[in-house]
């Protein structure tokens, strides 16, 4: 038939196998971090100063907009779940900054 119908069926056959003590599945387990700390407009402020940047540079290090950046800092809009977790890795310092910067071209 097709590609998709190949996998499809090999994957029900490993389900019926597993099902049936054939076969074991690998399995994994990880650690899932705790939930970034809902970083205020003042933290986030001192995050930008810390590094030293503008907050166009901030902007574009984060990959937001600058008026994100400002509403941020203002207390006009919160940042979503993904935008925390970017904070905190900036905040925490678990990245060697010119990852980022590379990533959004920033030259120093």
């Amino acid at each position: 038939m097709g590609k998709l119908f190949d996998d499809l069926k090999q994957g029900f056959e490993e389900i019926l196998a597993y099902r049936k003590g054939k076969i074991t599945l690998r399995t994994e387990y990880i650690d899932i971090p705790e939930p970034p700390m809902k970083y205020k407009a003042k933290d986030i402020k001192k995050i930008r100063h810390k590094g030293h940047y503008s907050q166009g540079i901030f902007a574009k290090v984060l990959n937001v907009s600058v008026k994100t950046v400002q509403s941020w800092e203002s207390g006009e809009r919160i940042p979503s779940h993904a935008a925390l977790r970017l904070l905190e890795v900036v905040d925490k310092g678990f990245y060697r900054p010119q990852v980022l910067q590379k990533a959004a071209r920033v030259h120093r």
